[in-house]
């Protein structure tokens, strides 16, 4: 009888462990997804455009990836529970600053303070089910995760559309906040854990690794707008990062063991997650701003177009992750993904000025099927190539990896964009205009039709990008096993 409540209990409190990182994956994904239908009506507000505008969205992707892999170490030390609540507070924290802000700096500084609290969310709480759940309870608490992340960016676009015609953009920040401190709530009743060993933290790599990546960052948003400062700081956050690799293969507690790195399935696993990220994060974020400029589109209309991209995050990371525990095999579905998300964006090509929704539509949910796919199994597969006691590493490299690339993309795509037009158009402020979904004047449809013209290049490239990493990866998830906690298909495999 006692072990019947104490099984009944045990069953209780993982339950509400895992609605609580839930909601923290939503609301970090919301912000995400949302935050790119709002950039016309900020940039119309605060008077900006060119790279202060795209610093709306590349600070809180850019400190999300930098911090992800910081958080995700300092969890096994301190407490993956108080990981949680206390960078759950700097997300909450900054969304209200940024719903305040006046100026534009101080948006793209508020977002900064988000990002970070949004990556030790995703970091931690990678960590609390991974150490709550084993074996097909992992895969199906990770499925789970892929879901509400796909929940996340269906609502994203759709409510801050809603809320910037209706509201105006201030709300959606708002509603982030108010939605943090319901988490941070419900936060006090996750069991708190941390890794056996307790290491100490390398606070030089972790320095080294957050400046050389934020440099990086900085060098390919300022870059297009012709400033030296951007090579500059391209080719110093580099050298950091290099630095930061050396320092880590020396020393005793480093953020990032680099056995990690020489897992080959492990690696697959990230390259995997990156890349069908690259094939998705860069439509999500800057298709909105050419439906409202090319368009004429309201940002609620820009939101519900998004919907045909997004609704499939929400229904195939469950089908994905119920596929693993039936015995199909993983590597197949992950390559499967990643042409999914090529083929997608090649189709997409046939973007043009006044483009209807049926012509969309197909585009859209291919790529939106592929990135759902990825998100349903990637992270539970990930897991069960590492110890325990490393988990909350893992997750934070496995989420720095993925948000990293989704900061590069953000970066590398708006500056594309802005290149390719500016060669077209001339001049670098009228490509600044262009780019953020301002098309007003007597040459309109010749602008664009340029804007056009970038965004099928810079489509064409993407796709290319995508269909190389699926051979890649399949090849890198054909390598030996090393698995912790053999997963569905192995023991598919074995009977």
């Amino acid at each position: 009888m006692n072990d019947m409540f104490a099984d009944r209990g045990r069953l209780t409190s993982s339950a509400v462990t895992l609605a609580v990182v839930l909601l923290g994956v939503f609301a970090v994904a919301m912000s995400i997804a949302g935050t790119g239908v709002a950039l016309p009506r900020i940039g119309a507000d605060l008077h900006a455009s060119g790279a202060a505008l795209q610093w709306v969205v590349a600070a809180y992707n850019l400190a999300l990836s930098a911090f992800t892999l910081v958080c995700g170490s300092l969890s096994d030390l301190i407490g993956r529970r108080r990981m949680f609540v206390i960078t759950t507070t700097l997300f909450a924290g900054g969304a209200l600053v940024c719903a305040v802000a006046e100026h534009i700096w101080l948006l793209d500084a508020a977002r900064a303070v988000a990002g970070i609290g949004a990556g030790g969310v995703m970091a931690s709480g990678g960590a609390i089910l991974a150490a709550t759940f084993g074996g097909a309870g992992r895969t199906r608490a990770f499925a789970a995760m892929g879901t509400t992340g796909g929940a996340g960016v269906v609502v994203g676009p759709f409510l801050a559309g809603w809320l910037v015609t209706g509201l105006g953009w201030r709300a959606s920040f708002l509603t982030f906040a108010v939605v943090g401190v319901m988490i941070m709530l419900g936060a006090i009743f996750v069991a708190e854990s941390r890794s056996a060993d307790r290491p100490r933290v390398d606070w030089p790599g972790v320095v080294t690794f957050v400046a050389g990546l934020g440099l990086v960052m900085f060098g390919f948003i300022q870059s297009p707008q012709g400033e030296w400062g951007g090579a500059i700081g391209l080719v110093a956050g580099l050298l950091l990062i290099v630095v930061f690799v050396f320092r880590e293969n020396r020393t005793a507690h480093p953020v990032l063991e680099l056995s990690l790195v020489r897992n080959a399935r492990f690696m697959g696993w990230c390259l995997g997650t990156v890349s069908t990220s690259v094939g998705f994060i860069g439509i999500l974020v800057y298709l909105p701003i050419y439906f409202q400029g090319a368009n004429r589109a309201s940002a609620e209309s820009a939101g519900l177009t998004m919907l045909m991209l997004t609704v499939p995050m929400l229904l195939v990371p469950m089908l994905g992750g119920a596929l693993v525990n039936r015995g199909v095999s993983a590597r197949g579905l992950m390559t499967l993904s990643l042409l999914m998300v090529a083929a997608g964006n090649a189709w997409l090509t046939v973007l043009h000025p006044g483009m209807g929704i049926e012509e969309l539509l197909g585009p859209l949910v291919v790529i939106g099927v592929g990135m759902g796919i990825s998100f349903g199994i990637t992270d539970a597969q990930a897991m069960n190539q590492v110890e325990p006691d490393r988990v909350g590493m893992a997750a934070g490299f496995l989420n720095t990896l993925r948000n990293g690339g989704e900061a590069l993309v953000i970066a590398v795509f708006g500056a594309v964009l802005t290149a390719l037009v500016q060669a077209r158009v001339g001049t670098g402020e009228l490509a600044n205009r262009v780019t953020a979904g301002d098309l007003a004047g007597p040459n309109r449809d010749f602008l664009a039709e340029q804007f056009t013209a970038a965004w099928r290049i810079t489509l064409w490239s993407v796709a290319g990008i995508c269909a190389v990493a699926a051979v890649v990866v399949r090849v890198l998830l054909g390598k030996s096993r090393r698995q912790v906690a053999p997963d569905r298909e192995e023991i598919a495999a074995a009977s």
